[in-house]
């Protein structure tokens, strides 16, 4: 059974790890997905590929998340080309981890603006179509970090935070519309981003109830489900994908 048959989704920051797997995920599901990158050229063209493979509708859009204009753009082509949005993922991302006596500003600048900017930038383009169908779920990629803190990483944990307060916020503002905001919150992943840990994994193992890394598939499988009916009566809410670690 497809889940999202004939639902166009927005993936943003998808040419590797969560966000790849998501726009898999959904593929499989029968969505047209409409993807951004950055910089991967060749991954955003092996995923494009892989994608329209599969049966649908999918392209890949180069755009900066956390570029207001960027994203008013993405989503006037999204919206020409597959002619509505009904998912949106909020998923670029980037980390510059640093204990706050050594974060200088423009670090903190890149970090906000890529994880929590974006959120604001894209959000705000897609609830109109959304609210002239009077349907849509919005999902935000959030973190454990952003309940619980972590050293170093305060630039992060506040991005990641606030994309959790954002999430209630919008969920209050277009419930009456049909329109559902959640967030998910992953803990240790295997992805690009976590590699440097895997050395250390058994110190992070002990941590972590399940004893092991999430693989990014899990990730996609709660965004599958936050995305399509069977969460029809969720909305503000995080689910945490982290394996019990403790929050």
């Amino acid at each position: 059974m497809k889940l999202l048959e004939n639902k166009t989704a927005i993936v943003t920051g998808a040419s590797r790890g969560i966000g790849e797997a998501i726009a898999i995920k959904f593929a499989e599901h029968g969505a047209n997905v409409a993807f951004t990158y950055l910089s991967s050229v060749e991954r955003a063209q092996a995923l494009e590929e892989k994608l329209s493979a599969m049966g649908v509708k999918a392209k890949g859009y180069k755009s900066d998340a956390g570029d207001y204009a960027a994203s008013e753009q993405l989503a006037n082509d999204v919206l020409q080309e597959f002619g509505a949005v009904d998912i949106c993922v909020n998923n670029a991302g980037i980390s510059r981890d640093n204990l706050l006596l050594r974060l200088t500003p423009d670090q903190w600048d890149d970090v906000i603006n890529a994880n929590l900017k974006s959120v604001y930038n894209l959000t705000k383009q897609v609830i109109r179509p959304m609210m002239k169908a009077r349907s849509g779920s919005i999902i935000n990629m959030s973190s454990v970090v952003g309940v619980s803190g972590n050293p170093g990483q305060s630039s992060y944990a506040a991005s990641k935070a606030g994309v959790i307060g954002f999430t209630k916020s919008i969920a209050l503002e277009l419930g009456s519309r049909n329109i559902r905001c959640n967030a998910i919150a992953p803990g240790f992943i295997e992805t690009d981003m976590t590699g440097y840990l895997k050395d250390g994994g058994e110190q992070w193992f002990s941590k972590i109830p399940m004893a092991r890394f999430g693989k990014a598939e899990e990730v996609a499988n709660v965004a599958l489900f936050l995305a399509s009916d069977m969460s029809s009566y969720i909305t503000g809410q995080v689910l945490g994908v982290c394996g019990g670690l403790d929050t």
